[in-house]
This record gives C-alpha cells, structure tokens and sequence, in this order.
C-alpha cells in the first residue's frame, strides 16, 4: 500500500529594490506575505530552486509593495497586510506584542517580556523569539532596543535598525 504524497506547496517570491537594499517578499499561496527578509541576514531565507516549489511571481506582492514603498517615503507609519507566520506559542506572543509597538517609539526586550507575562529572567528568550522575527520592517522589531536604551540585536545588522528608526524619527544617541 502505497501511503499519498502530499501536493507541493508553491512559496511565492519576488525582490523589491530600496533603502535596505534587495529585500525578498515571500507569500504563501493564499497570497499572505510570509516573510521579509535583507541581504545578509542572520537566519533570512534566500530563494529556493523551483524544484522545491518556489515561483517568481510580483502578482501577490502589488500591496506589499506599494505600502512599503510609503513607508520608506514617510508617508505610512502602520502596515495593513495579510501576513502569516509560523512559530511556537511563545514566539507568537513575543512577535504579537512587537507587532503592537507604536512608529516612532521604543521598547525594551525586558518590557517585551513583561507585556506577554514572562519573568524576567525570559529576556534572552524573548531576544531569541525577536531574532526569528520572518518579517523584517513589517514586524517592527527595529523598535526594540537594550535595557539601557542602547541598540542591541537586529537580525538585518545594526546600521538598517539605526536606517529604520531614523526614518521614524526616533532620537538616537551616539
């Protein structure tokens, strides 16, 4: 008995030019953009072989683009897309509570953890989960900075977190 071979699943992908450089746009097949990633980027994903499923395709990527572009331009200060992303419960809630800080203010890797009711000493974890985010600018994770307001961690490099707050007017020190 031969057990049915799951139908591939199609990842969708584009490039979009700006400011970071080359970003890639990933969307499942419902069109729900999966992941944002930056060149060099610890942990971001590159684009597969089509043997793996994987489509060259700007159709699911029109708002996306758009509203990136008015970001970058200073004219959006909150996206409104269909995104998903797949992850533990905890990162879930890590990811949630980002999703859920302000452009052009900051937070604390401890005040992360505080929102989603983790101890303390969860702050590596909660750095852990930030990290893993799969939707760099999107999910603000530029937002989140070291306890004593220094800038810590930014899977795309510290320079774009430094680009990306700067953009949202957020003062930085030197």
């Amino acid at each position: 008995m031969t057990t049915p071979t799951a139908a591939p699943v199609t990842t969708y992908w584009t490039f979009l030019d700006g400011p970071l450089g080359q970003l890639l746009l990933t969307a499942d097949e419902s069109g729900a953009l999966t992941s944002l990633s930056v060149p060099g980027q610890k942990g971001g994903r590159g684009v597969r072989s089509a043997e793996e499923g994987w489509r060259q395709d700007p159709g699911p990527f029109r708002t996306a683009k758009a509203q990136l572009a008015a970001y970058f331009a200073g004219e959006l200060t909150e996206f409104r897309l269909e995104s998903r992303s797949t992850g533990t419960d905890f990162r879930q809630r890590v990811w949630s509570a980002v999703d859920s800080v302000p452009y052009g203010r900051t937070t604390t890797y401890g005040e992360i953890a505080a929102r989603i009711g983790a101890p303390r000493a969860a702050v590596r974890a909660v750095g852990g989960a930030i990290g893993a985010n799969p939707l760099l600018v999107v999910r603000p994770c530029h937002r989140v900075i070291g306890a004593d307001r220094s800038l810590t961690g930014y899977a795309g490099g510290l320079d774009r977190k430094r680009q990306l707050l700067g953009l949202e007017g957020v003062p930085l020190t030197p």
